[in-house]
């Protein structure tokens, strides 16, 4: 099976409790190198697109570069961050992309957002592809779209292209799944184990990238082969249902991600 991209959790640890974000109750850890080396070695025919994300802030690693520089010679290396950390990578050359968290700006500095656009600038000309992301229109986000409009010269409506390897991204809210939240369905699909898997800082495989406590762990990487667990049947279950447009797991039920972004693609398809 190959999948369209594998989330790796490098940290659960992160500078900024943002009001969108559920946070994760589970012990804050750093994967080490050696672990990380042989996580990949274990994943190498599983995909070629790595994404250092699930809960946490990347850039908070102190191994973040030495982290994309080796995982860099066998896979495509995407990074989601809240920018704050930024400078830290801005001569890495081996980032195929990065999504900047906008909506994570929680003060009036005007340091951040200039950071961001310094390193963005040099970071495009090497070839990455950046997307500033931005879930929903706050006062503080629509000022920052403001400046970049000001700084870019350019308009900015929805989705937009700024230049060659740099694009705005209006992401759709959804509800994260949570068995005490007010979303309820049993019926509806995933891609989750069809496009993609997570694997948490301790190694947990879950099925999903919002999957942030481990609550659907179909294994760990460090203990079993990943089509071992791939082939489990809390696995085989949940992809058959998936398939079949029915959620078997409570949290599942919970979740409707899947239901915003096939409502969105059709609306939008509409209004083409």
């Amino acid at each position: 099976m190959q999948f369209k991209k594998i989330y790796i959790e490098i940290t659960n640890s992160c500078n900024l409790k943002c009001s969108f974000c559920p946070g994760n109750m589970r012990k804050k850890e750093f994967l080490e190198f050696d672990k990380f080396k042989l996580l990949l070695e274990k994943i190498k025919p599983y995909t070629k697109y790595l994404y250092f994300h699930l809960m946490g802030e990347p850039l908070l690693h102190p191994l973040i570069n030495e982290f994309i520089d080796y995982a860099s010679q066998y896979f495509k290396i995407n990074i989601t961050t809240n920018g704050y950390y930024i400078k830290k990578i801005e001569n890495n050359k081996n980032i195929r992309q990065l999504n900047i968290s906008l909506q994570a700006f929680n003060n009036d500095s005007e340091d951040y957002l200039m950071n961001i656009i310094e390193v963005t600038n040099k970071l495009i000309k090497n070839g990455t592809i950046v997307n500033f992301r931005v879930w929903n229109n706050t006062e503080t986000t629509t000022k920052l779209i403001n400046k970049i409009e000001e700084y870019y010269k350019v308009s900015i409506n929805g989705n937009t292209k700024i230049k060659d390897n740099l694009y705005v991204d209006y992401a759709t809210i959804f509800n994260w799944p949570d068995i005490n939240n007010n979303y309820y369905n049993e019926y509806g699909s995933c891609m989750a184990l069809r496009t993609h898997i997570g694997i948490l800082v301790d190694g947990s495989v879950v099925p999903c990238c919002l999957d942030y406590n481990g609550n659907l762990c179909l294994g760990n990487i460090y203990k079993d082969n990943l089509v071992d667990i791939l082939q489990s049947p809390k696995a085989i279950n949940l992809l058959y249902n998936f398939k079949n447009n029915k959620k078997v797991e409570e949290m599942c039920r919970h979740c409707d991600f899947y239901d915003r972004i096939t409502k969105k693609k059709a609306r939008d398809k509409n209004e083409r």
